[in-house]
C-alpha cells in the first residue's frame, strides 16, 4: 500500500497548462556562467577587428606588410620583367591596384580563415580583372564526393553561383588549415576570440569604472541609535540625491564619502589593484597579438621582453609572420593563374627588396657566392634565381 502513493490513477484528469517550450530551459540556466561572444564571422569581425584595437592593428599591420611587398614572376627558365600576369597583378580591377587587392584578400584570410578571388573575362588566356570577395557571403556547394562542384555568392537575398567544375574555375578558394572541417578554414581571429573578449570587457569595465567611479561597489548599511533598521522616506531620499550628486560621476572620482551617525560602508566587491585589472587587460592583449603572431613590442604592449630590440622584433615578424603568409598565398594563386596563362608560372615574393630581411640576405649572398664547391647554376638555384641562358646571362 506504500506505493500506491506514486501510482498515477487514470480517473484523475491532469490539468492542461500553457507555457512556453523554452521555459524549463530557461528555469535550469545557472548564475554566474561566463557569457562568451557569438563565433560566427559577422560576430567576430566585429568584435575582433572593427571593436578591438589589438585585433585591429594586428590584422591592419600584417595585411598591409604582406600586401606591400613586391612580387616577382619567373619560370624555370626566365625571369619576367614584362608578362600579362603581371599586367594582371599590377592592376587587377578599375579601382584596385596590386597592394589593395592583396591588403583585402590577406585581411579575409586573417579575419575568417578563407579568401575567395574571382577571376572576370578569363575564357581566353589571362583573366581581364581579378575580385576579391567577402567571405561572409559565400557558401561552399559539396558534390556527391565531397568535393566542391560550385561556390553561392549570396548579398540581400540575391544568390549567383559560381560554377567550379571546369578545367580553370572562375573561383580560386584560399583557406586555412582547419583540423575539424573539410571544407572551410580556421582564422587566428577564431583562435584569439577569448582573449578579444577579455580585452573588451576589460574597456567596458574601465569605461564604466570611469562614469560611474564615485559609486563603488558596495552597500550603505543603516543602524540606528535604538536599533531600527530602516530610514524614514525623507531620509531615505535625501541619500540617495547626495549619492547622485557628490558622489556619481566621473568628475567626482576619489571624493571621500562623509556619513551621518547609523550609516556604514560595506564594500561588495575587489578594487582595480585587488584585480591586477591593468595586468589582466595586457595580458589579453599579449594573447591576441600571438595568436596573429605579431611581436607584442611592435604593438606598443609593455612588459614583452622577448626581443632585445626592435629591429629584431621586426625581423622575426617578416620570417615567421608575412613571408610565410605570402609565399603561401602567391603560389595558389600563381597556380591558379597558371591555368589560364596554359604555361606553369612562379609569383612569388622579391626578398632582395624586403628591408627588414636585408642582413639576412646580405649574408646568404655572401656564404653562397664564396662557395667555390658550387657552380653558378646551383648558386642561382640556392639564392631562388631562374637559370642563365646559353649566352651566360639571364634570359628575362
Amino acid at each position: 500500500m506504500a506505493f500506491q502513493f506514486f501510482r498515477r490513477e487514470a480517473a484523475v484528469a491532469v490539468p492542461e497548462v500553457k507555457a512556453s517550450a523554452t521555459g524549463p530551459v530557461v528555469a535550469m540556466q545557472s548564475a554566474g556562467r561566463v557569457v562568451w561572444s557569438p563565433r560566427d564571422t559577422g560576430s567576430l569581425t566585429r568584435t575582433g577587428f572593427a571593436g578591438n584595437p589589438v585585433g585591429f592593428r594586428c590584422v591592419k599591420m600584417i595585411a598591409e606588410a604582406a600586401a606591400a611587398l613586391p612580387v616577382v614572376l619567373q619560370d624555370r627558365v626566365q625571369r619576367y620583367d614584362v608578362h600579362p600576369m603581371l599586367e594582371l597583378v599590377q592592376r587587377p580591377n578599375p579601382v584596385q591596384g596590386r597592394a589593395e587587392l592583396f591588403e583585402a584578400l590577406f585581411a579575409q584570410l586573417l579575419l575568417t580563415g578563407n579568401c575567395y578571388v574571382e577571376a572576370v573575362g578569363g575564357d581566353a588566356g589571362v583573366p581581364v580583372e581579378l575580385h576579391v570577395l567577402r567571405s561572409d557571403r559565400m557558401s561552399l556547394v559539396p558534390g556527391n564526393d565531397g568535393w566542391p562542384v560550385a561556390y553561392d555568392y549570396t548579398v540581400n537575398g540575391r544568390k549567383h553561383r559560381f560554377d567550379v567544375t571546369g578545367a580553370v574555375p572562375l573561383i580560386c578558394h584560399i583557406r586555412n588549415f582547419h583540423p575539424q572541417d573539410d571544407h572551410y578554414g580556421f582564422s587566428a581571429m577564431q583562435a584569439a576570440a577569448q582573449a578579444v573578449d577579455v580585452h573588451n570587457s576589460a574597456s567596458r569595465w574601465s569605461k564604466a569604472l570611469l562614469d560611474n567611479a564615485a559609486r563603488p561597489s558596495g552597500a550603505i548599511v543603516y543602524k540606528g541609535a535604538e536599533g531600527q533598521g530602516s530610514l524614514s522616506t525623507d531620509q531615505y531620499d535625501r541619500l540617495v540625491s547626495e549619492m547622485e550628486s557628490h558622489h556619481q560621476g566621473a568628475r567626482n572620482a576619489g571624493r571621500p564619502m562623509l556619513l551621518e551617525g547609523g550609516l556604514d560602508w560595506k564594500p561588495m566587491g575587489f578594487s582595480p589593484s585587488d584585480m591586477e585589472f591593468q595586468k589582466t587587460k595586457e595580458s589579453a592583449a599579449r594573447e591576441i597579438a600571438l595568436a596573429f603572431g605579431v611581436p607584442p613590442m611592435l604593438l606598443g604592449i609593455p612588459g614583452d621582453a622577448t626581443f632585445s630590440n626592435y629591429q629584431e622584433a621586426n625581423r622575426a615578424f617578416y620570417r615567421l609572420t608575412v613571408l610565410p603568409l605570402v609565399s603561401k598565398v602567391t603560389a595558389r594563386v600563381s597556380d591558379w593563374l597558371s591555368g589560364f596563362a596554359g604555361a606553369p608560372l612562379d609569383l612569388r615574393p622579391d626578398l632582395d627588396q624586403v628591408p627588414a630581411l636585408s642582413g639576412e640576405r646580405d649574408a646568404q649572398w655572401r656564404r653562397v657566392s664564396e662557395a667555390d664547391f658550387l657552380t653558378d647554376a646551383e648558386k642561382r638555384a640556392m639564392l631562388g634565381l631562374p637559370a642563365l641562358s646559353e649566352g651566360g646571362v639571364d634570359a628575362g
